[in-house]
């Protein structure tokens, strides 16, 4: 039997354990809080983050990173993006020298910019064949509950790729593999930020003509970034890309389709932080990707007028007449 090692502990974290646990793997979920890995552990549920899900037997909890990883096959890291690298500072050592470590995280390093592999490889300094990650449409409470889907595992190294894919499928869960590590992650990262146009749009009250377009255009802007970036423009037709994006931007599930219909309705940046119960990756990643966009010359005016409404700039209401602001007929093409 595979044993796993799962770093975080809230909604989606905790769904993916149950995801590897239903994969026949015997799981050892890290956790911050004391209250938490004793529930799980005394009644295999997390009604913190997970309500009237029950969790396999073989998912286990502690709050010690040091007895989570001890003899794990694999490790799979689901915390906040911001948190990252200050998490991975503590495990400094504890890796073995040939466990993959997988990223189940969709964010980007504030400060640095950097990608979550990016991150993992900065402070652990293990050979990027060893990093993979997982992305595509995952609404975590439907995963939890067992309903079938498809994601994309990515890694440089092939090999990588099909043994996590291999621990991470059930019979609900079904994994592709690709070596598009870059074009997995923007997809997973950048469909976060359209999923928050489109939330604001819906709170503003507006019908499915507007969030429809925002959705085909923000498609572009996503594929036209990743691939100044590296990434290969059919990973943005498959589900790290078009699959997550409709996923994310449909759900009222996703946290950040709930931040942006929160921020469409008149709630204010930090009211909107304040309510929510989860991270938004979508909210903090903002700023770090129009950086990068402005460093390779892509134009996100949607992205853009996103981060004008978290800064209180622009009015919700007007995103959608502004999503082109052009004077020419712009083209398609």
């Amino acid at each position: 039997m595979t044993t796993v090692a799962v770093l975080g502990a809230g909604a989606w974290g905790t769904t993916f354990a149950k995801v590897l646990a239903d994969g026949g793997a015997d799981v050892k979920l890290w956790a911050r809080r004391d209250e938490i890995a004793r529930e799980i552990n005394e009644t295999h549920r997390n009604t913190t983050y997970l309500q009237r899900v029950n969790l396999p037997s073989s998912i286990t909890a502690s709050t010690s990173l040091t007895a989570t990883l001890a003899g794990v096959d694999e490790v799979y890291v689901s915390v906040p993006s911001q948190s990252l690298r200050m998490v991975l500072e503590g495990i400094d050592g504890q890796l073995g020298e040939s466990v993959p470590v997988v990223s189940l995280m969709k964010g980007v390093e504030r400060q640095s910019g950097l990608r979550m592999s990016e991150v993992i490889r900065d402070v652990t300094g293990i050979d990027e064949a060893r990093i993979a990650v997982v992305s595509g449409p995952n609404l975590a409470l439907e995963l939890a509950n067992a309903e079938p889907t498809a994601s994309a595992v990515s890694s440089i190294n092939t090999d990588t790729a099909v043994t996590v894919a291999a621990t991470c499928r059930n019979n609900y869960f079904t994994t592709l593999t690709n070596t598009d590590v870059i074009g997995t992650e923007f997809g997973g990262v950048l469909k976060n930020l359209i999923a928050v146009a489109v939330g604001i749009a819906d709170g503003v009250g507006y019908g499915d003509n507007t969030k429809a377009s925002i959705i085909t255009r923000g498609l572009a802007e996503l594929s036209a970034f990743a691939s100044a970036y590296g990434a290969r423009p059919e990973t943005m037709w498959g589900l790290a890309g078009l699959g997550d994006l409709i996923a994310t931007c449909e759900s009222p599930l996703s946290r950040n389709n709930t931040a942006g219909r929160l921020l469409g309705q008149g709630y204010s940046f930090d009211r909107v932080i304040r309510q929510m119960d989860q991270t938004a990756e979508g909210l903090s990643s903002v700023d770090p990707i129009l950086v990068l966009a402005a460093a390779k010359g892509v134009s996100m005016p949607i992205v853009s007028q996103v981060q004008q409404v978290l800064q209180g700039t622009l009015d919700p209401r007007e995103l959608a007449p502004h999503l082109a602001t052009d004077p020419a007929i712009p083209s398609e093409e």
